[in-house]
């Protein structure tokens, strides 16, 4: 099982960007997407334990950023899952871009 994390900053301001609701989400079998956890960004742009207790199974997941207000709606960022302890993506966010890394 494996957590989830991550980090928006926005790159504008160059501050941390709280608030920021983020959902994490696993495709199915089936191909639907179901969500496994969530929650918004504290004061320091930062969201942890994202896959709830039970953490990811390895497969395919996504985060999706609601980065509503700005230029992007919202961010979704799909990423496999494989057998790892921790995952941590951050989300680097500009008024007309963006950018994702798989952190450490």
């Amino acid at each position: 099982m494996t957590d989830v994390s991550t980090h928006v900053l926005d790159t504008a301001t160059g501050r941390p960007a709280g608030g920021i609701e983020v959902a994490l989400e696993a495709r199915g079998d089936d191909g639907h997407w179901g969500r496994l956890g969530g929650a918004a960004t504290n004061a320091d742009g930062r969201a942890s334990g994202l896959a709830g207790r039970d953490g990811a199974q390895p497969g395919v997941h996504r985060l999706r950023f609601a980065t509503r207000g700005a230029f992007f709606d919202e961010v979704l960022v799909t990423f496999t899952v494989a057998a790892e302890p921790h995952l941590h993506i951050p989300l680097l966010l500009s008024p007309y871009g963006y950018t994702v890394y798989r952190g450490s």
